[in-house]
């Protein structure tokens, strides 16, 4: 498998796309200033008990209080407690390794027996805020790294089951349990299969000297407030997915670029040529082609396989997906067999869609009606298949009587939404709009306006290609009368994601300029 990395980086966004063998499989779209996010840690306050949901939420300093269950507290939650207290009361780091540990929580316990309004806890993002929640929390806390997760105040070493050799299994569990200190716990990822004392060693000292650097700050953290902050999406993307395969990975920011660069450099020193700076006039996603599958992808109708689409549908409860065989009926006599073709590519572009739109909670597909057990038993065996590279964990029930299949996946992020159809741009939804032949005089007089009114010198111009081989056609092409007509510097670039009368133009430091 060939696998491509491609960073899009702008002002206001980082837009992360995953290519396998050229087909898009993953996609992240976030605000560059995006806090709240999974695996950070905050010193936050109990707001209100609920005894009713033995819960408690917590302000963190997000817009709505966060949840945090009993079970969520781990059971060395009074260890956490004291150890907070002594980080709040005493200015710098305390080492956990001499820390006597507390007796563990009641695992039947009632959430008062152990938090109190207004008490500090010291908790993790869980789940990102998703529609009208706020974060789910946990004080189970953990620092993931490449080859392992480090698990403070717990004690316990245990070892990925999808290690299938019970003697790899027991190998590691023996090693890290002779090399990581006291009260420190440690998950070995499935990555870590075959990997030498050295290179473990060298990443649990690591991940121990981050916990204690960022403890140390407990002291001066005004509450509520962040302790440790998530590495970079970019580079925590790569820690999950990182693999031999990887052929590319394409950042078109400088410094993103060198971030990047610095970190593949951490997990595989050998493969540092690997990232690459794009630096090309075209967007990097229209240059590869990835705006083109997006469009194509995230759609409420998708193709799949000559005719054959699926319907996805969202609602607030789960997301329902109808498989159809489209104009494939005609194209054998067999209903049954064209079903079991129909239903088998479904699968597998099923569970792209899923990991595509990082769909979560309830999943319903309703597949071609089968006659036939073992056609159903192919379709379930296919599903567990495709969805066997999907991280995030899931369940698979197979096929009911009515042809249905129930999945659930667990949900930490809000779901990937984009927009395929919008109000169109140039009339916004009125459908009425100056003749289209007025466009080039319509983004002249925006030029205009930028150049006179705000006093900018340097612009780039984004436009559908259509338009950008309009714009530039002929000797003496309108851009080039422009730039002499208002004595500046236009660069204009072809984009994929404009409609066709739309365009945008950005300043020096690629920001949108308001012609309004």
């Amino acid at each position: 498998m060939n696998a491509e990395l491609f960073v899009d980086v702008t002002p206001s966004n980082i837009s992360i796309a995953l290519l396998e063998d050229k087909r898009l499989v993953e996609l992240r779209k976030e605000k560059s200033n995006i806090q709240f996010t999974v695996g950070d840690i905050y010193l936050g306050r109990v707001k209100k008990i609920m005894p009713g949901l033995n819960a408690a939420f917590v302000d963190v300093g997000y817009e709505k209080d966060a949840f945090l269950h009993y079970h969520d507290l781990g059971p060395q939650f009074k260890t956490l407690n004291k150890f907070l207290n002594m980080t709040r009361n005493k200015k710098g780091a305390v080492a956990l390794h001499k820390l006597k540990p507390e007796n563990d929580i009641n695992k039947h316990g009632a959430i008062s027996d152990v938090l109190t309004t207004g008490q500090e806890v010291l908790v993790q993002i869980a789940k990102e805020p998703i529609s009208t929640k706020g974060p789910r929390l946990t004080s189970e806390l953990s620092l993931a790294g490449r080859n392992m997760v480090l698990m403070p105040f717990s004690d316990k070493v245990s070892v990925s089951q999808k290690i299938e050799s019970a003697e790899e299994r027991q190998r590691l569990k023996r090693l890290l349990l002779s090399i990581k200190p006291k009260n420190y716990g440690v998950i070995v990822r499935t990555v870590a299969e075959g990997k030498m004392v050295a290179e473990l060693d060298q990443e649990l000292k690591m991940l121990v000297k981050r916990w204690e650097d960022n403890s140390a700050k407990i002291y001066g953290v005004k509450n509520p407030g962040l302790v440790v902050g998530e590495i970079g999406r970019t580079s925590a993307l790569l820690r999950d997915i990182f693999n031999p395969s990887f052929n590319a990975i394409y950042v078109n920011s400088p410094e993103m670029y060198q971030e990047v660069r610095d970190y593949v450099g951490l997990i595989a020193p050998d493969r540092q040529n690997i990232v690459k700076l794009y630096k090309g006039n075209a967007p990097i996603f229209d240059q590869f082609s990835i705006e083109r599958q997006i469009k194509s992808l995230f759609g409420k109708t998708v193709s799949f396989k000559s005719g054959a689409y699926l319907i996805i549908e969202h609602t607030e409860a789960l997301h329902v997906i109808d498989v159809n065989s489209g104009n494939r009926s005609k194209s054998t006599s067999n209903q049954e067999s064209n079903a079991l073709e129909v239903n088998l590519a479904a699968a597998q572009e099923i569970a792209r869609q899923l990991r595509l739109r990082d769909m979560g909670g309830i999943i319903v597909v309703d597949f071609i009606d089968m006659q036939s057990n073992e056609n159903r038993q192919k379709v379930f065996e296919k599903m567990k298949e495709a969805m066997s590279s999907d991280r995030t964990k899931h369940n698979i029930l197979p096929l009911s009587k009515f042809g249905l299949m129930q999945i659930t996946r667990q949900r930490v992020r809000p779901e990937m939404h984009i927009e395929t159809e919008e109000t169109c741009p140039t009339c916004y939804g009125t459908g009425k709009r100056a003749p289209a032949i007025l466009l080039p005089q319509e983004i002249e007089n925006a030029v205009r306006y930028a150049v006179e009114k705000l006093h900018l010198k340097k612009l780039t111009l984004r436009v559908h290609p259509i338009v950008d081989a309009y714009l530039k056609k002929g000797f003496l092409s309108l851009v080039t009368q422009w730039k002499f007509r208002y004595s500046m510097n236009l660069r204009v670039v072809s984009s994929d994601s404009l409609s066709f009368l739309e365009y945008e133009i950005l300043d020096k430091d690629k920001k949108k300029v308001s012609l309004v």
